[in-house]
C-alpha cells in the first residue's frame, strides 16, 4: 500500500497480513478520491474500521484538516500508529483502539469534530448488520447527530458488490460506484438525529487506550 498523491505522496504503508482486514487497491483508492476531491479539503476526517490507515491517511495527505481513526484489532492498531509515524501525521491524527459499536465516536483530548467526512469500511459480514436493532444500525443513528457529523457531511461506506443493509432514515445513499467485486456507496445526510437527553460521553474510553492528538 501507499499514498497516491498530496503531500505524503509515494510513502509506503504497513498492510496487517490474513484476513483481518482488507487493504484497498490503489486503483479503488484512484477512483474514490478523485469522485470526492471537493469533500476532503480543510475537514475533519473520521476513519472508522480504519484497519492500517490507507483511507483516513490518504485523505490527509490530499488537504484534510485532522483525522480520528478508529480499530479495534491489536495488530492492525500497532501499525496503524506506525503508519502514521513514517508519514509524518502525529500531530493532526488520532489513533483509537476502541469497539465502533460502543464509542462515543468522539475521543477525549480533541475536538475534531463535528466531522464532515466519515469513512466506514466494516469487514464485509458486518454489514448484514446494518438493520434495525443492531449496534451497527445505533452507530448510523449516532453518527448523524449534529455534535458528531455536519450538516453536509459525506459517508464513504465500503463493502462488496450486492451487499444488503437498512441505513436508518436519516442517511440516504447518493451514488454507488463500483469497482471490481467491490461498491462504494456515498451517504449523505438527510437530517440530523436529536442529543440524547442527559448527554454523556461515557463510552468515549471503552476498551482502549486513550487517544491523544500528537501521540
Amino acid at each position: 500500500m501507499r499514498i497516491i498523491s498530496g503531500r505524503f505522496r509515494r510513502r509506503t504503508l504497513q498492510a496487517n497480513p490474513g484476513n483481518t482486514t482488507r487493504p484497498i487497491t490503489d486503483r479503488a483508492k484512484v477512483i474514490l478520491f478523485d469522485n470526492i476531491e471537493r469533500f476532503f479539503k480543510g475537514q475533519r476526517v473520521l476513519d472508522i474500521f480504519c484497519g492500517t490507515g490507507s483511507l483516513g491517511l490518504e485523505a490527509l495527505s490530499r488537504g484534510a484538516d485532522t483525522c480520528v481513526f478508529i480499530e479495534q484489532d491489536h495488530r492492525a492498531f500497532e501499525l496503524l500508529k506506525a503508519n502514521i509515524a513514517h508519514v509524518g501525521a502525529t500531530e493532526i491524527a488520532v489513533p483509537w483502539r476502541v469497539s465502533a459499536l460502543k464509542s462515543s465516536l468522539k475521543p477525549r483530548g480533541t475536538d475534531w469534530y463535528p466531522y464532515g467526512l466519515v469513512f466506514f469500511d466494516p469487514p464485509y459480514v458486518m454489514l448484514k448488520d446494518v438493520r434495525p436493532g443492531e449496534p451497527l444500525y445505533r452507530m448510523f443513528l449516532r453518527l448523524a447527530r449534529p455534535d458528531i457529523t455536519t450538516e453536509d457531511v459525506l459517508v464513504v461506506l465500503r463493502g462488496p458488490e450486492g451487499a444488503e443493509y437498512t441505513l436508518p432514515d436519516c442517511w440516504q445513499i447518493e451514488r454507488n460506484m463500483k469497482v471490481g467485486s467491490m461498491e462504494l456507496a456515498l451517504i449523505r445526510k438527510a437530517y440530523a438525529t436529536p442529543l440524547p437527553e442527559n448527554q454523556t460521553d461515557e463510552d468515549s474510553g471503552v476498551e482502549n487506550d486513550e487517544p491523544q492528538a500528537g501521540n
